[in-house]
């Protein structure tokens, strides 16, 4: 009988999941493995663990849910915990498994561990295909290859707009054939060395993951509440949970398919009409792609420190106490701290913060911005690699904004979208 393990990561759902569609077409019997990688549960050189608290009860939340669904149509999910390719290889002579199916991974780490892998069952007759499952767009329908990618994105956008088009989404699968596979059993926060939280009252969204939440969240934003119609006026906002989407967390762990999103608008703008806000909610989907693209085009230099420009920065000696200082939201500037209690307390943060906090850190503190990035990398519960570090070096300057000094003046933007201090008050007090 012909075995695959569907090694699952990223891309915890069975809607517009060709990883998964493809290893049913072909084999008779598929194993859905989830490994807890114990690399992502260190420390970094940056003194920051690589996946939180906040993060990891999400990852844990989606988990069982991705559990649930497979159970419902004659599966169930496997976990095991360690190195990758140690794991997958003790699974791939346990079950006979000829194959292993997984997402394309972009990133530096992801792919070092994504060869390990091949690398170790290969000797075992079992050979490693991998289908890219987070974008909107396809790389093969872009109108140039990778290496050609403009490093600006406004010349992206264009020309994929123009000239290439989004692919229907993959039918979510009605039954897999699986062997006996054991119950679920999550570990604990304290198993993977993470502290018990208990997220603030405060927070702008009740974030649980899972792909069954990340749909009851599209069925919100657009049937039942018809927000996104107004996403292009309400996106800079700061408080609760309606002035934006709130997808970025369910689509950083794949519970939620950005061509699911799209084909779903499409279906809202039939009935209901299309204006500058739904387009938008397009557009921020683009951003998210370029960003993955770019990181496969430009590898690892979006983790040095002067970036994918070589740009010489304003970084000054280090000195931890004023990052203590930003991360606990102590700067004395009352919109940073703002946002950054937010962040500590909750795992999430407006756009508009984002930008702020970022833009304070690498230009006013002229701190290293990776450190900020590998905060971010710890505590977002929606984070995502690319998009992650792609945005920090942008801020920084060392990434793809076409601007040398892209400065935010914190005064004003603070005046600007928090006029009446409602945000700050929120949080400050």
């Amino acid at each position: 009988m012909k075995t695959a393990i569907v090694w699952f990561k990223t891309d915890l759902r069975l809607h517009d999941n060709e990883t998964l569609i493809r290893a049913i077409e072909n084999c008779e019997q598929i194993i859905p493995v989830y490994c807890f990688d114990e690399a992502h549960y260190k420390t970094t050189r940056f003194g920051f663990k690589k996946t939180g608290a906040i993060r990891t009860q999400f990852l844990l939340q989606s988990l069982k849910d991705l559990d649930e669904n497979l159970r419902k149509i004659g599966s169930r999910l496997l976990l095991v915990k360690g190195n990758p390719a140690e794991e997958l290889r003790k699974l791939v002579i346990e079950y006979k498994a000829t194959k292993i199916y997984a997402k394309k991974e972009v990133a530096i780490e992801e792919l070092t561990t994504q060869k390990e892998v091949e690398e170790r069952v290969w000797p075992l007759n079992c050979s490693f295909e991998v289908f890219s499952t987070s974008t909107l767009y396809h790389a093969q329908n872009l109108p140039f290859s990778i290496k050609d990618i403009p490093d600006t994105f406004t010349n992206f956008r264009r020309k994929v707009e123009k000239e290439s088009e989004i692919r229907n989404v993959f039918p979510t699968p009605k039954s897999i054939k699986s062997p006996a596979i054991k119950s679920l059993a999550l570990p604990s926060l304290s198993e993977l060395n993470l502290n018990d939280i208990k997220i603030d009252s405060r927070a702008a969204c009740d974030f649980t993951g899972g792909e069954s939440n990340a749909q009851k969240r599209l069925n919100y934003y657009f049937d039942e509440s018809k927000l996104v119609s107004n996403y292009k006026e309400t996106r800079n906002q700061l408080i609760g949970g309606d002035y934006s989407s709130k997808f970025s967390a369910w689509l950083a762990l794949g519970c939620l398919s950005p061509r699911q999103i799209y084909h779903s608008l499409k279906l809202y703008e039939e009935k209901n009409g299309a204006n500058d806000s739904t387009y938008w909610l397009v557009f921020e989907l683009l951003w998210r792609d370029y960003f993955r693209f770019m990181m496969k085009k430009h590898k690892e230099k979006f983790f040095f420190k002067n970036g994918i420009k070589n740009n010489e920065t304003k970084i000054v000696a280090h000195n931890q106490e004023v990052l203590v200082k930003w991360i606990n939201g102590e700067t004395g500037v009352d919109f940073v701290d703002a946002n950054m209690k937010e962040l500590k307390l909750t795992g999430f943060m407006s756009n508009r913060g984002r930008q702020n906090v970022a833009s304070y850190l690498c230009n006013d503190l002229n701190l290293d911005w990776r450190y900020g990035a590998a905060y971010f990398e710890e505590q977002l519960i929606d984070y995502d690699v690319c998009s992650n570090w792609g945005n920090w070096a942008y801020i920084a300057g060392v990434g793809n904004d076409p601007r040398k000094d892209r400065y935010f003046n914190i005064e004003k933007q603070a005046n600007q979208y928090d006029a009446d201090k409602k945000y700050r008050l929120l949080w400050n007090t």
